[in-house]
């Protein structure tokens, strides 16, 4: 069972380090049930297994975050984390690129009182 997170400000980062050593599950634990993450061609994922397959692959393609939190409105419930991001990766024909935005990601307070993400969005649109 993952640590209850009670700051979610740190959401990102912990998103961050958990992809950058290829912890899936880890990854993964910091979504609520039904969540969805928007990729950056703008498909939108959701659901465990969906979340998976496309964590999964950014695995496999040596993908490396850097999140730089940028700001964090947070209610009681609800939180609104603005993150500048940069991600290498290995591009189709083997080379190395690297996007990068901002995202706006939405997370909420669970019923244990820890915070998890319901949103990634790092074309930073709804």
């Amino acid at each position: 069972m993952s640590p209850v997170i009670t700051d979610p400000a740190k959401l990102p980062m912990l998103f961050q380090d958990a992809l950058n050593v290829g912890d899936v599950d880890g990854v993964l634990a910091l979504f609520a049930p039904g969540a969805g993450m928007r990729t950056v061609t703008g498909e939108l994922i959701v659901g465990a297994e969906a979340l998976r397959a496309e964590i999964g692959g950014t695995v496999a393609a040596h993908g490396r975050l850097t999140n730089v939190q940028r700001h964090a409105l947070v209610g009681a419930d609800t939180a609104l984390l603005v993150t500048d991001w940069t991600m290498e990766i290995d591009g189709p024909g083997g080379e190395r690129i690297a996007p990068t935005g901002t995202t706006a990601n939405i997370a909420r307070r669970d019923a244990d009182g820890g915070w998890r993400f319901t949103l990634l969005n790092p074309l930073g649109t709804a």
